[in-house]
């Protein structure tokens, strides 16, 4: 049985090895032009795809669907470890190395002789931002974070640092009110045609919508745009399957049938739903 787990641990180490020389191939003047060509900034946007697809897989509950997503976004850090080394930067290594260190030095109540304990995640996330502290890692403001997180998310993360601040609201009825004064902001700087002006009070009406899908405390923005950007591609298949029996597209058919479509879909959705 020890030879056998030994053997196995040896085959998981050369799999590692043998992903950075793969990329380290790839990477090479022999490799791949594509592969040569990317930097960390044209990488962004690919992670951000990977990380969404592994996200996709984790709510269809596809076990193989999460094993070859988690891959690809695995692939990212070996692919940006690679190109950092050939800076001279930091190395895979470094980051697993610096990775490791983290997590031990975050929880003193699990690897350390600290007398702390942790009986609960809020006493765990106390003590990791304490660590934090002491890191110099904390945010120069309380209501930073990452710019690059999705903006519903950010949005509404923001929020919460500033509500537990006591930068809040005192009922849904306030902001409601905040959204109707913002949308006649909007109207009026459609009608000033600045564009300019017009994001910039966009951007305040998506704002203060926001804060009340926040204050009413069920599902996050992000979730709730999703549900609804999936019913209205579902409504839309609907249409477009409707015309395909006509020989039809959507190109080349008038938006009043397109209408008549979309009702009779959220009437059969309706019915499914008081079926079930």
């Amino acid at each position: 049985m020890k030879k056998a787990q030994k053997k196995l641990a040896l085959s998981k180490a050369e799999t590692v090895e043998d992903m950075l020389g793969v990329m380290k191939t790839l990477r090479s003047k022999k490799g791949c032009p594509w592969d040569r060509e990317q930097t960390h900034q044209s990488l962004k946007k690919y992670l951000i795809e990977e990380c969404a697809e592994f996200l996709d897989a984790v709510d269809d509950h596809d076990d193989e669907g999460m094993k070859e997503e988690i891959g690809d976004v695995l692939l990212h850090v070996i692919f940006h470890s690679q190109i950092a080394s050939e800076r001279g930067a930091f190395t895979f290594y470094d980051v697993v190395d610096g990775l490791c260190r983290k997590l031990r030095r975050r929880h003193p109540h699990v690897f350390g002789d600290s007398r702390r304990k942790a009986g609960s995640s809020g006493e765990v996330l106390k003590i990791w931002n304490d660590v934090k502290k002491t890191e110099g890692k904390m945010e120069k403001s309380a209501v930073a974070g990452p710019r690059h997180f999705p903006a519903l998310f950010r949005a509404e993360e923001v929020q919460k640092k500033a509500a537990k601040l006591g930068f809040d609201w005192s009922t849904s009825s306030q902001i409601l009110e905040k959204i109707r004064e913002e949308l006649a902001e909007l109207g009026r700087a459609l009608k000033s045609g600045r564009r300019d002006h017009i994001e910039d009070e966009m951007g305040d009406m998506l704002f203060s919508v926001v804060n009340l899908v926040r204050f009413m405390k069920g599902r996050s923005s992000e979730e709730i745009l999703a549900a609804t950007t999936e019913k209205f591609q579902r409504r839309f298949a609907f249409i477009e399957k409707e015309l395909a029996k006509r020989g039809r597209t959507p190109g080349d058919s008038e938006v009043a049938e397109m209408e008549k479509l979309w009702r009779k879909a959220k009437r059969s959705e309706r019915a499914v739903k008081k079926k079930g």
